[in-house]
């Protein structure tokens, strides 16, 4: 991104790091002579800031863009957009409060005040808008006969199961379900006591694994090298789905000539679903728990990273990889699933409720696997805004992440809870260090 002040709203999104060796890429950079009609703000003093809110723009509503670095690069060539700029970007698309947000950051780190006021002042005819509405929809896609689907390859559904065969149960019985049929299931169970008979009531091929320790990313690792499945469907076991997902993921990976099919998750308790849900576009992330890989994305840049065992967020450390070396990822709404996040069971018991909501007091803070994430892949000042954002906003729990007045009320208590955070921060800090040095690589998968 051309805008800096993404830094200060968007820090961790795949899309402002540049891949090093992918010819073309997904991005959100736009030539002059492709933007439609309507989409060049002439409000933004500079062309740079022109061209760069019209990329965000369309890229937002789902215009799958693709760049070379040679094409970034010229564009990056121009003047960069003034300081008005900049605050105007974060008032169109994240309204006042994320403006002031950055204005205060700024301000106590000493940058020159009345130049940083009067730019913020000064992009005050910027009001929020809704970036989402009327999105690009390829119609031809209701209408497509996937090759790949009438194929009918063998799909590998990957679970990873602790404790929760009552939430199981009914993930399997929609796996019983599916319209397409040429799948296998793979469940590798580390229930404290593990169950073989429970598997016996469903009439699909599941092929069960006992696998003694609870290691999250070793269990997915090990179906992957387990099955010959040239698709492979990363499913959590606490969710549901209709019966074309199996289906629906092939057709997109068929129709965008995609390497993943990132299905979205519709979450039961947390945050907002976004708008961007609604329709397909680049993925920002990758989500583990409703996922289709093609196998050749894991023999060219590994298997999960198995350091995040115990941890969280390995899933978005793979996104991050298969970004950066070029591999497109599309976001699927036709192929859902609602992602129950129960309270037992599954990572729960790993003590944390997510990167940043450990369950204990003193624990680290956020989780170090999400310290050695940032730090690996983000530049500095995305790496340190990152944290100090995912911070502020996690000092309520997480049922509440939905609530804008108890996100108010995090930000107030990070001051008040300042000398806890901080011992937790170091705690996490020296823990991800020692996973930094470790210089331990993912596997590739061989066969």
């Amino acid at each position: 991104m051309l805008f800096k002040f993404i830094r200060y709203t968007q820090p961790a999104w795949q899309l402002n790091i540049l891949p090093a060796s992918a010819k073309k890429f997904a991005s959100c950079y736009v030539k002059e002579t492709e933007i439609p009609e309507g989409f060049i703000d002439t409000r933004f003093q500079s062309k740079s800031a022109q061209l760069a809110d019209a990329g965000y723009h369309l890229c937002l509503k789902g215009k799958l863009l693709q760049s070379s670095k040679e094409e970034i690069r010229q564009q990056e060539m121009l003047p960069p957009p003034t300081l008005k700029d900049e605050y105007s970007f974060l008032r169109k698309y994240w309204g006042t409060p994320w403006a002031t947000f950055a204005l205060t950051l700024r301000l106590f780190t000493f940058k020159n005040p009345f130049k940083e006021v009067y730019a913020y002042l000064g992009s005050r005819k910027f009001k929020r808008i809704n970036a989402f509405q009327q999105p690009f929809i390829d119609e031809s896609y209701a209408s497509f006969q996937s090759p790949l689907v009438a194929s009918a390859p063998l799909v590998g559904v990957i679970i990873p199961t602790l404790n929760r065969y009552v939430y199981l149960k009914d993930v399997l019985h929609d796996l019983e379900l599916q319209s397409y049929k040429n799948f296998e299931v793979l469940v590798y169970d580390q229930s404290d006591n593990f169950d073989q008979a429970f598997y016996k009531q469903f009439s699909i091929n599941i092929v069960v694994h006992n696998q003694k320790e609870k290691l999250l990313w070793t269990a997915r690792n090990n179906a992957i090298k387990a099955t010959k499945a040239e698709y492979l469907l990363f499913f959590d076991d606490d969710s549901r789905v209709d019966e074309h997902w199996i289906a629906e993921h092939l057709k997109c990976l068929d129709f965008y000539n995609a390497d993943i099919s990132a299905g979205v998750s519709l979450a039961s308790v947390g945050q907002k679903i976004p708008a961007s849900y609604s329709y397909f576009r680049w993925a920002d992330q990758f989500d583990s728990g409703n996922a289709m890989v093609k196998r050749h994305v894991f023999k060219q840049i590994g298997l999960f990273n198995e350091q995040f065992n115990g941890q969280r967020m390995g899933d978005g450390e793979f996104g991050y990889r298969a970004y950066l070396n070029g591999f497109t990822s599309i976001s699927n709404p036709k192929a859902p699933r609602i992602h129950l996040k129960v309270s037992s069971g599954g990572l729960r018991e790993m003590g944390s409720w997510d990167g940043f909501r450990p369950k204990k007091w003193f624990a680290p803070k956020p989780v170090p696997s999400v310290i050695y994430l940032y730090k690996k892949y983000l530049t500095k000042p995305l790496y340190k805004n990152a944290l100090l954002i995912g911070i502020m906003l996690s000092n309520v729990p997480y049922k509440h992440k939905r609530s804008s007045k108890m996100l108010a009320v995090s930000i107030a208590l990070t001051i008040v809870k300042s000398p806890v955070l901080l011992i937790q921060l170091y705690r996490s800090r020296k823990i991800a260090q020692k996973m930094l040095n470790s210089g331990k690589t993912p596997e590739l998968l061989q066969q």
